[in-house]
């Protein structure tokens, strides 16, 4: 079985991060999102991936044959057209086998050998409190009757994951060419929902899958609790000579630590340097600088630096003022 993923989204939601980094190679519990994808797939023997890239899609080239040894294919999307635009784009690497499609800022925890069992065509979906932010399934109980992408007024709570199943790999491929010939489109783009949704009027039969390891890297807030689960689930590094560090926490061996409290729910990527600071739930990126200053809730982005000043007070009892 091979993986697709596509990573060209430009990340708006995490911008200034995403205007030198493509969303993909945003730093959390240690490593990349993509590097959390890709070391699942491995895991499950899955070596060959197409990679859709976009804006910076370069860095993705560099990070993925810098780091991985695995037979992956890169394809530029030029247009951001919708989910569907970016698999018809992958079209020619779909052919008899099953493929798996991983959306590139979905970190997941999955039993993929269940998966690949499917007798079926196969979406991951999860209950969630608002699914107007999402795809949603409909389904009979075993089967999936409907998909609707984003729908206004759902009438189902079940949301699309980003992980697709699709064994049904010629009529999908009919179904992709189908939607950029006939011009279907969902809010102005070509929606993988739609694609789907064509397979189920050829009768297609597809399930649902539940997950309940879907770790959603979409925005600050979703991206700061993956960070914290995921850091819960690694072993903290030991302590340092000069920093205190609470666990749970990612500490890079070539991060410089000087003089500061670090934790709890923090990770430091590579070539860092953080001194005489104070610093909890936040992430760290790649060759960044923090000097005197007390983080908390923050994202610091590759290669910058953060120098801040603490402030000596000298405040009096205030509860004899008379006004």
């Amino acid at each position: 079985m091979k993986a697709i993923i596509p990573a060209a989204g430009i990340g708006s939601r995490l911008r200034p991060h995403t205007h030198t980094a493509p969303k993909a190679l945003l730093h959390v519990a240690g490593k990349p999102i993509l590097g959390h994808i890709i070391d699942e797939l491995i895991a499950y023997n899955i070596r060959e991936i197409i990679f859709i890239v976009g804006f910076l899609g370069e860095k993705i080239v560099d990070y993925v044959t810098t780091n991985y040894n695995i037979k992956a294919s890169f394809i530029e999307q030029k247009e951001l057209k919708g989910l569907g635009y970016a698999i018809h784009l992958a079209k020619e690497h779909i052919t008899e086998e099953p493929v798996l499609i991983i959306l590139g800022d979905t970190i997941f925890d999955l039993n993929l050998n269940d998966l690949i069992k499917s007798e079926y065509d196969a979406i991951g979906t999860r209950e969630v409190d608002d699914p107007r932010r999402f795809g949603i399934a409909e389904t009979d109980g075993r089967f999936i009757t409907k998909l609707i992408e984003k729908p206004d007024n759902p009438t189902s709570n079940l949301a699309l994951t980003g992980i697709y199943f699709i064994k049904s790999t010629k009529l999908f491929s009919q179904c992709l060419d189908q939607l950029i010939v006939k011009n279907i489109t969902t809010r102005g783009e070509y929606q993988l929902t739609d694609a789907l949704s064509l397979m189920l009027e050829q009768k297609c039969r597809m399930t649902s899958f539940h997950i309940d390891g879907w770790y959603d890297c979409g925005k600050k807030e979703t991206l700061l609790e993956t960070n914290r689960y995921l850091l819960r689930q690694i072993k903290t590094v030991d302590g340092r000579r000069d920093a205190i560090v609470i666990p749970p926490v990612y500490i890079s061996p070539s991060a410089k630590i000087i003089n500061s409290v670090i934790g709890p729910g923090v990770s430091i990527a590579d070539d860092t340097v953080i001194e005489s600071s104070i610093i909890r739930d936040s992430i760290i990126s790649t060759g960044a600088e923090v000097r005197n200053c007390l983080l908390e809730s923050s994202l610091i982005g590759n290669n910058s630096t953060y120098i801040g000043r603490f402030h000596q007070l000298n405040l009096g009892d205030s509860s004899e003022i008379i006004s």
